[in-house]
């Protein structure tokens, strides 16, 4: 028997999340107005850094493929503090930055990347659609930056906790501050490199 449609199932719904955010309009990451809400969102890779050529150039008529997809949550979030409320804040707005600042100092520093080639779509969404939202679009891309390089979405663990691995992709694009005072990492940057090109090859982006 076949199964029956149902268009209020859970994953029919975050589906309809999911597609709502790929119909945005696409912004530069560095010119992002403050907006309030909290939400999902994409970014875009176009740049000429060689492990992410075959990214760069399957966005360079547009955005399709993107390097890396999250969310941002309002304060309570987790414990449903907003369930009953429209969340309030520029949760979403600030991640955003954060990542616009966290790509600005890899610039200034070893300058593996640039903050004009990125790209970026958003959406702000009810509370209770962000998770699954944001894990059925990393389903859909796997994105390098989400599976293959893991790092760019963390913070400063903070005083005293340093003693970690650096995370990867600060070994590959250095330039946070905090994370020169985590542990050092043996891997060759070729070595990356080269995983990053083995995991592009198997999961290459799909026909839409």
């Amino acid at each position: 028997m076949t199964d029956v449609y149902n268009p209020l199932d859970k994953i029919n719904l975050g589906k309809s999340v999911a597609d709502a955010l790929l119909e945005q309009p696409v912004h530069p990451l560095d010119a992002i107005p403050p907006f309030e809400g909290a939400g999902i969102y994409v970014l875009y890779y176009r740049g000429p850094f060689p492990a992410y050529a075959p990214i760069a150039a399957a966005n360079a008529e547009e955005a399709r493929w993107p390097i890396y997809i999250g969310k941002a949550i309002p304060s309570g979030g987790r414990k449903g503090a907003s369930l009953t409320a429209s969340a309030r804040g520029t949760p979403l707005y600030k991640r955003l930055a954060e990542h616009r600042d966290t790509i600005r100092e890899v610039e200034r520093g070893s300058g593996t990347l640039a903050v004009a080639d990125f790209q970026t779509r958003y959406l702000t969404v009810d509370d209770i659609w962000i998770p699954l939202g944001e894990s059925l679009l990393i389903a859909r891309f796997r994105p390098i930056w989400n599976r293959a390089l893991d790092g760019f979405g963390n913070h400063d663990p903070g005083k005293g906790r340093y003693n970690g691995l650096r995370p990867l992709w600060d070994h590959l694009h250095p330039g946070r501050g905090w994370a020169t005072r985590c542990a050092a990492r043996t891997e060759t940057i070729s070595e990356i490199e080269q995983r990053l090109a083995d995991y592009l090859t198997a999961h290459p982006l799909a026909d839409e």
